[in-house]
């Protein structure tokens, strides 16, 4: 893949960002044309940085990078609206939705869909809106621009419809399978309701069970690519719970 040496006034957001050498931070971008972009932000540890009070987590900014190498050097940072402001499990949220995206995004590829997807998320979370459907929309929107969307249409060994009265096992990387071992209820851990599956796939989340069947199936399919090393947002969500 070609890197590109010089990048100028890309929008973007930091999603995380951690100390570098003495006085430097190295920072991870979601810019809107390049995906992520990984830069070393030089004394921006500095008291007087100016750099220091831009680099903050869900706010909009204009950055330029330089360099010939997957992690880049930040030449310019600006920004003239406010911070997204969020509290509480919104922040938690927030900070599960940019670790999501550190852990899985590849460096310099674009994902312009995917940056609007994430600035509506921001939007959702600063607003009264409910969290589940946030985060699943934003998971299940993760996975398909990464190539690895869910089909809650057909059952992936027959093409038959998912219908509610049955129990289907997913199998990542390939979808549902229904399960002739369940007798009308989902038992296992990769066992679902057609009911849910559907009631995923509107967005519907009346259903308490509904609500925990989604997130059950967003962990197990994000798990399949993150690989055995745990989120920290979700610790952080299990000590505020």
């Amino acid at each position: 893949m070609e890197i590109n040496s010089r990048i100028t006034l890309q929008p973007a957001y930091v999603l995380h960002r951690r100390p570098f050498q003495n006085t430097s931070l190295l920072v991870d971008l979601f810019t809107l044309d390049f995906g992520l972009i990984r830069a070393v932000a030089k004394g921006a540890r500095r008291q007087k940085s100016r750099s220091r009070a831009l680099l903050q987590l869900f706010l909009p900014l204009l950055v330029s990078v330089s360099g010939k190498g997957e992690v880049k050097t930040l030449t310019s940072v600006e920004s003239n609206v406010s911070a997204f402001r969020l509290q509480g499990k919104r922040l938690l949220s927030g900070l599960y939705v940019n670790e999501l995206l550190s852990r899985l995004l590849q460096n310099q590829e674009e994902h312009a869909g995917l940056y609007e997807s994430y600035r509506e998320t921001l939007v959702a979370l600063q607003g009264t809106s409910e969290l589940e459907p946030v985060l699943r929309r934003f998971e299940m929107s993760l996975l398909a621009e990464l190539g690895y969307a869910i089909n809650l249409e057909h059952d992936c060994e027959t093409d038959l419809p998912i219908v509610a009265e049955s129990v289907y096992r997913f199998i990542p990387d390939l979808g549902f399978q229904a399960s002739i071992l369940s007798a009308g209820a989902a038992s296992g851990p990769d066992e679902f309701r057609g009911a849910d599956l559907i009631a995923l796939r509107e967005m519907d989340f009346a259903d308490n069970q509904a609500v925990l069947s989604a997130k059950r199936l967003l962990r197990l399919a994000l798990s399949a690519y993150l690989g055995e090393k745990p989120l920290h947002s979700r610790g952080l969500f299990a000590v505020s719970t």
